[in-house]
């Protein structure tokens, strides 16, 4: 685990192993950022003249390394660019410049991060995004030709500011939890052991916690999560974890996706899109990362979350497309499709949420590729039942620092999931708009007069390309900031 400490020492006398400063873009020039202003002293003042005979701009993301000759305690300062926002409030430039820095120094034992944080917010930012930008999954290296995380993280900064030190600690520890789950091999996280892994961290975080095993499921009537975990020899789980607080007037469910991998059973996923489907478990990992962080916050609100688990596989006991099951609560449905089985979970445990009588139910779900056709890798789409809910909840992700993106819950596409059969089918004839669809089918199961948002985070919580920013490759951790975000946000302001 990573150390980080707040301090405001004189940078140029401090012993450690890199100092890291921001780099602003001008229109045809360089500056440096506030922060930066003891180092470029040591430099006699033409530190942003050397950053640019090397070819630095500023753009964000970049960095340039330079030798100190001793001009520092420090062997080296490492620049990184923040673009042309530095100090006009843009915590996001500052969260990935200091993840971006800290990933390029990997390996390196200690680092004072010095760049602009002048407020708490500024400085939960780059802790934040220094810590996160710090992350390694490293538990199946083997050798020792791999980069250590930094050990010891210093972030400079006047503010007083221990609460938001204490704030981005507790996000980015439970971010990392979510990460280290999504890029668990699915032969180490079946059903079980990520409902065991829920259970504990539930009850060492203070959490009450509940699991129903695959009997319970099956006598309770969870036809949607036992229908689609009976493919598999790992059978099913829902967990049910609950944090309260005793001067709360509203209470949030949060339900969360969690196929630990997914097949997409007889209806066999073609090769290439099922080597990253150890990720569909995503959404349940981001309530229970969520969950983890709230019980550390403590905001005023009661906090319900739901962990729909289950292993999507092809057998001679899979449910069958053209099946019929009944979710709890009674309804049935015909699964045309057995690779649409997220939203059968999730019907499930939306239906059970419901009986706790919440104010606002928030599901989270890799539950479409058409959400990454619609919105790409990065931002998650968010459809609702109520304009002022799905407005709310973007506006709480864009303050957590993760892209969202509102969607609509077209009337019309309701008629395509007509059965012949059942009360519903799992998918529509129609080929456009699968998001929408997806969160049609799901609005279907939300309790009468309860207020409901659903996030698509298929893109999101899964990178597949090069690092940026503090987001690594593979599990990204997505959705825990938002929903630690909405849960603050009704605690302060109700529904």
């Amino acid at each position: 685990m990573t150390n980080l400490r707040l301090a405001n020492p004189e940078i140029a006398t401090l012993d450690v192993d890199a100092v890291v400063i921001g780099v602003v873009s001008n229109d045809s020039d360089i500056g440096l950022a506030p922060g930066a202003e003891s180092v470029d002293r040591a430099f006699g003042g033409e530190l942003a003249a050397v950053l640019a005979g090397l070819g630095a701009t500023g753009d964000r993301g970049e960095i340039t390394k330079v030798p100190t000759f001793g001009k520092l305690a420090a062997p080296i300062v490492v620049a990184v660019g923040v673009g042309s926002d530095a100090g006009s409030g843009d915590v996001e430039a500052l969260r990935r410049a200091a993840g971006a820095a800290l990933r390029a120094l990997a390996g390196a034992g200690s680092v004072a991060v010095a760049l602009p944080a002048t407020t708490a917010d500024d400085v939960t930012a780059v802790a934040a995004g220094a810590l996160l930008g710090n992350y390694s999954y490293l538990n199946y290296r083997t050798g020792n030709g791999h980069k250590q995380p930094v050990a010891d993280v210093t972030v400079i900064s006047d503010a007083d500011a221990g609460d938001a030190l204490h704030r981005a600690e507790v996000l980015a520890q439970s971010v990392t939890l979510v990460r280290d789950l999504v890029n668990t091999p699915p032969s180490d996280l079946s059903p079980e052991i990520l409902a065991e892994t829920a259970e504990q961290v539930g009850t060492d975080a203070g959490l009450s916690v509940q699991v129903l095993d695959e009997k319970a499921l099956v006598e309770g009537g969870y036809g949607g999560i036992a229908g689609v975990g009976q493919g598999s020899v790992n059978p099913p789980r829902l967990v049910r974890l609950a944090y309260s607080h005793p001067e709360a007037t509203c209470t949030v469910a949060y339900v969360g996706k969690g196929i630990t991998f997914d097949s997409g059973g007889l209806s066999l996923k073609p090769a290439d899109s099922m080597d990253w489907m150890k990720s569909d478990m995503g959404g349940a990992a981001a309530v229970l990362g969520a969950l983890k962080a709230i019980a550390r916050l403590t905001p005023k609100v009661n906090v319900i979350g739901y962990l729909a688990i289950a292993e999507n596989m092809p057998s001679g006991t899979a449910q069958r497309p053209s099946d019929v099951i009944t979710v709890y609560g009674g309804k049935t449905v015909e699964v045309l499709n057995t690779d649409a089985e997220g939203r059968l979970v999730m019907a499930d445990a939306i239906v059970r949420a419901g009986e706790d009588d919440p104010d606002l139910i928030v599901d989270v779900a890799t539950l479409t590729g058409a959400q990454l056709v619609a919105l790409g890798t990065r931002t998650a789409g968010v459809m609702a039942n109520d304009d002022t809910v799905r407005e709310r909840v973007v506006a709480a992700a864009g303050r957590a620092g993760e892209a969202a993106w509102p969607m609509p819950l077209p009337e019309e596409l309701r008629k395509g999931l007509d059965s012949t059969v059942a009360d519903i089918a799992n998918i529509s004839g129609e080929r456009w708009g699968g998001m929408l669809t997806a969160g049609v089918f799901l609005k279907e199961f939300v309790p009468e007069g309860v207020r409901w948002a659903h996030l698509d985070i298929a893109g999101p919580a899964f990178h597949r390309g090069e690092p940026y920013g503090y987001t690594p490759k593979g599990g990204t951790g997505a959705a825990v900031r938002t929903l630690v975000q909405i849960a603050e946000d009704v605690a302060a302001d109700g529904l």
